[in-house]
C-alpha cells in the first residue's frame, strides 16, 4: 500500500537562515533540535532540516553576530546550547524578510497567466 504522505523536501538553498530567524524572532531562545523541529511544523511536515546544514548555518549565523549563543540545559536535562536573536539579527530577518517577498512576486508573475 502506498504512502499517502508527500515525501519531505530538504529546506531550500538560501531559506534556512530567514527560517532560523524568524522561528528565534517568533519563538523566543531555542536549542538546535527545537529549530528544526519548528521549522519542519511550520512547513506543515513538508520540509525536512538537515542538522548537518543546520549546525554549520546556526556557526555562520553566530559568527555574523545575528545569533547569540549559550548553554542551558533541555526538558530532558541534556546540555544544550541555546540560541537567540541579537538586535541585528533582528534588522536581518526584516530585510531577508523583504528580498524573499519581492522575490516571490516577481517568480509569481512567471508563474502567471499571460495577460492576467
Amino acid at each position: 500500500m502506498p504512502d499517502k504522505t508527500p515525501d519531505k523536501t530538504d529546506v531550500w538553498q538560501g531559506t534556512l537562515a530567514l527560517m532560523v530567524l524568524k522561528t528565534l524572532e517568533s519563538m523566543g531562545p531555542l536549542h538546535g533540535y527545537g529549530i528544526a523541529r519548528r521549522i519542519e511544523q511550520i512547513s506543515g511536515d513538508l520540509l525536512a532540516v538537515n542538522y548537518g546544514t543546520l549546525y554549520p548555518a546556526l556557526l555562520k549565523l553566530e559568527q555574523e553576530g545575528y545569533i547569540s549563543a549559550k548553554w542551558g540545559v533541555s526538558d530532558n536535562n541534556r546540555r544544550a546550547k541555546y540560541y537567540s536573536l541579537t538586535r541585528a539579527g533582528k534588522k536581518q530577518a526584516e530585510k531577508e524578510a523583504l528580498e524573499w517577498e519581492q522575490a516571490a512576486a516577481i517568480v509569481a508573475r512567471f508563474l502567471a497567466p499571460a495577460g492576467s
